[in-house]
């Protein structure tokens, strides 16, 4: 997961303007980033997918075997959705139960987000946009 987890934050940030949250989980991950060209973004992660896919469909033998089933993007319509997909992002671990606490999870950027805003004030940020249903039978 660590290997796919560096491989998959390098293709984002070559292709984006910033890469604002990210998580990577043993089935699927969350990326939320700002382009001026999601064309682009999303041949570097077919590219991604399509490297990882090979390499694992052949480590298991089992060529042609569909690992990445899709991708999809979505526009951030406010601040408040920004930020609601950030803690959704960062929370993810703990929907599916990997971990208690979303900061234990070590395959995401929590930890620098973290660094970045303050546990204070991410503490406020969860409790002025919090997820409730966000994400309902995106990841199931």
């Amino acid at each position: 997961m660590e290997e796919f987890e560096s491989e998959l934050v390098q293709a984002l940030q070559g292709c984006c303007d910033s890469v604002m949250a990210w998580v990577v989980l043993p089935n699927h991950y969350h990326a939320l980033v700002q382009t001026a060209d999601i064309r682009a973004v999303l041949a570097s992660i077919g590219r991604v997918h399509g490297r990882t896919a090979h390499k694992w469909n052949g480590e298991d033998d089992r060529r042609g075997r569909q690992v990445w089933f899709r991708c999809a993007e979505t526009l951030m319509k406010s601040e408040a959705h920004f930020w609601a997909t950030t803690n959704y992002v960062h929370h993810n671990p703990v929907k599916h139960g990997y971990v208690r606490k979303w900061t234990e999870w070590p395959f995401s950027s929590a930890s620098s987000y973290l660094s970045e805003v303050g546990e204070t004030e991410a503490a406020l940020i969860w409790k002025k946009f919090p997820i409730h249903e966000y994400g309902a039978g995106w990841d199931e």
